[in-house]
């Protein structure tokens, strides 16, 4: 796959590893998934000390990776706005994004393999891709 930036590619390798690493997590242990919801709704100190990370990590991605020229730069540059609001929700007014995490819970094992899949093509298309400006 052709796309704008090396930078592109080198993070659609890493987010799909996450997104591989996320799933087999999911798939080896779900009940992790819900003793962590579990420790979520009883911490509301746990939501900010995640809710942080995930918007550092969104607001890092939107500074440095804001390109929106082919199919690969606009997923990876939609991760980075997604993370950037769950961030900010989280650290505002966690409890949609709790309730919608507790709903999941029943899907454990779909959202498992969806994110295994998903972050396999996304690693396969950094990992086989082409950059044709570097940015």
């Amino acid at each position: 796959m052709d796309t704008f930036s090396v930078l592109t590619l080198r993070l659609a390798e890493a987010i799909g590893l996450y997104m591989i690493f996320v799933g087999i997590g999911g798939l080896s242990a779900p009940r992790r998934w819900r003793q962590m919801m579990d420790d979520l709704e009883r911490s509301p100190g746990l939501v900010m000390a995640l809710g942080l990370p995930v918007f550092a990590t969104g607001a890092a991605l939107v500074l440095i990776h804001s390109i929106w020229r082919d199919p690969l730069s606009i997923v990876v540059s939609a991760i980075g706005y997604v993370a950037l609001i769950e961030g900010a929700l989280l650290l505002a007014v966690p409890a949609p994004l709790l309730k919608i995490g507790r709903w999941s819970l029943n899907f454990t094992r779909v959202w498992a393999i969806v994110s295994i899949g998903l972050g396999t093509l996304l690693f396969l298309a950094g990992l086989t891709g082409r950059a044709t400006i570097s940015v």
